[in-house]
């Protein structure tokens, strides 16, 4: 069933600033995820913990995320949009001050772990968007949100040496916070309440199996490196993830109103924009930590630069703006030729720039170059995956919908994350005793990545093409008549 609230005008009181305050938010959550990388290898010492340790200030955000997403988006479908994303602001400056605050190893990773809860944002952003922009501005509008997920990582690694650097490690999660109060404060000026809702029973079930699921998953791929891939914990959490997930799909099957409608999930659209999700995540990953590495390399290594953290940050910033400039070119694409084409061309120019970064090692200017083209395919590819899930699923679904493409995204960030580390290990050099990644390593992260990308473009050559029509105002998707007052 579906529920509408009707307004004066149906698209005249949308206010202008509601785009922007959308991208903020996802450029909020983006950052927020992004700025604690640069500080991993300082953590043990700052905190006083191993290395192990600190690396689950990572993991826990990453998990969280996952988990929260799908059960946050089905919530918002269910009780209203912009009643969640506060929830979500509210959470993630909740958790940015108690990781500020350094108060104990505990309450660092219990602010790390509400901070993952804003990561839901994005898909509820984008489903507000659908209810409240004309057909006509749609796809300009979903492009630049979801560019906000590569954007918001290039620039954040470059943001974090500087606020390290001059302002100390904990101005990182107060900035965070500072961000998430000035939202919660600005966003009910802004995004009007939801006029589309799926009332009904919230699936429990589903929720605690599908978060035991991702759990599992995430683990396995983040941790499994450190644990060994053989070992009984990391064998022991997979068995746990294939029990899951087996009990989950029968249980979403049967029941009438499930956490994540499988049937939809599997329409040959949304399953493989859904699998492509995978792969450009693994592509962009992939792209920003094997660029800061190569960058911060001694030049003795003979491919390297020496950069500080905070240079080789600085130099990820023509990648975050190349794929600002050039999200207006998804857009555009998605318009005149399709989403699907506008995927296609996305991922090929990802394969093309990892092609160029096999010969493009010389000079500063060639790395960042490369870099950027990658990061340019990346956001032309993120830009069209959420038009083709809206053109694919009912207008009540569209949140859940694409909280799960978010998610997937996560698991392809993940599964790079771990690659790139395991590549980089497959092949060293020792220079005046120290052992460092040789270039051939790099060159196998390039050549993987590139695959990933190439493969990406194959699969969305397999999309249908979706009716323009179908991603527009959902009372224009189904025949809705708003007639009850606004609250």
């Amino acid at each position: 069933m579906v529920r509408t609230r009707g307004r004066a005008s149906k698209h005249g009181t949308a206010s202008r600033l509601l785009v922007p305050v959308l991208c903020l938010c996802g450029t909020t959550v983006t950052l927020q995820q992004a700025t604690v990388v640069p500080l991993l290898p300082d953590l043990p010492r700052l905190l006083g913990i191993s290395a192990e340790d600190a690396s689950w200030i990572l993991t826990s955000t990453l998990l969280a995320s996952a988990v929260a997403t799908p059960v946050l988006t089905r919530l918002a479908d269910m009780f209203g949009k912009r009643r969640i994303m506060l929830v979500c602001l509210a959470m993630m400056s909740i958790g940015s001050a108690l990781a500020a605050l350094d108060l104990s190893f505990a309450t660092m990773i219990t602010g790390r772990s509400l901070q993952g809860f804003a990561a839901a944002l994005i898909p509820v952003g984008i489903s507000v968007l659908r209810e409240e922009i004309p057909a006509t501005k749609l796809a300009p509008a979903v492009a630049m949100i979801s560019a906000t997920l590569g954007f918001g990582s290039a620039l954040g690694l470059p943001l974090a040496g500087v606020l390290y650097e001059f302002l100390g490690w904990q101005s990182i999660f107060w900035s965070s916070a500072a961000a998430g109060i000035v939202l919660t404060a600005v966003l009910p000026l802004v995004v009007p309440a939801s006029c589309v809702r799926t009332p009904g029973r919230f699936d429990y079930g589903g929720a605690i199996l599908l978060s035991i699921t991702l759990t599992a998953v995430l683990l396995v791929l983040s941790k499994g490196g450190t644990w060994g891939w053989t070992s009984a914990p990391t064998l022991t959490t997979a068995a746990a993830a294939v029990i899951g997930l087996a009990l989950w799909v029968p249980l979403e099957l049967k029941i009438s109103q499930p956490m994540l409608d499988l049937r939809t999930s599997a329409r040959k659209p949304v399953l493989i924009t859904n699998l492509v999700a995978v792969l450009v995540g693994y592509s962009m990953y992939s792209n920003l930590l094997s660029t800061t590495q190569q960058l911060q390399m001694p030049a003795t290594a003979g491919y390297g630069f020496g950069l500080s953290v905070m240079a080789a940050g600085l130099c990820m910033v023509p990648t975050g703006l190349a794929m600002v400039i050039f999200t207006p070119v998804s857009a555009l694409s998605s318009r005149r030729y399709g989403a699907k084409t506008a995927l296609i061309i996305g991922s090929l120019v990802s394969a093309a720039g990892y092609v160029g970064r096999l010969f493009l090692t010389e000079e500063l200017w060639m790395v960042m170059l490369g870099a950027a083209v990658i990061g340019v395919g990346n956001a032309i590819a993120y830009a069209a995956m959420p038009i083709l899930i809206m053109g694919s699923v009912p207008v009540t679904v569209t949140a859940a919908a694409n909280g799960l493409n978010t998610v997937l995204r996560v698991i392809g960030t993940t599964v790079g994350s771990a690659a790139v580390a395991v590549l980089l290990a497959s092949s060293t050099l020792t220079v005046n005793g120290t052992k460092y990644p040789s270039f051939q390593a790099f060159e196998h992260i390039y050549w993987v990545a590139g695959t990933a990308a190439l493969a990406a473009a194959l699969l969305a050559s397999l999309l249908p093409r979706p009716r323009p029509a179908s991603v527009g105002n959902p009372a224009q998707d189904q025949g809705i008549r708003e007639t009850a007052p606004a609250t």
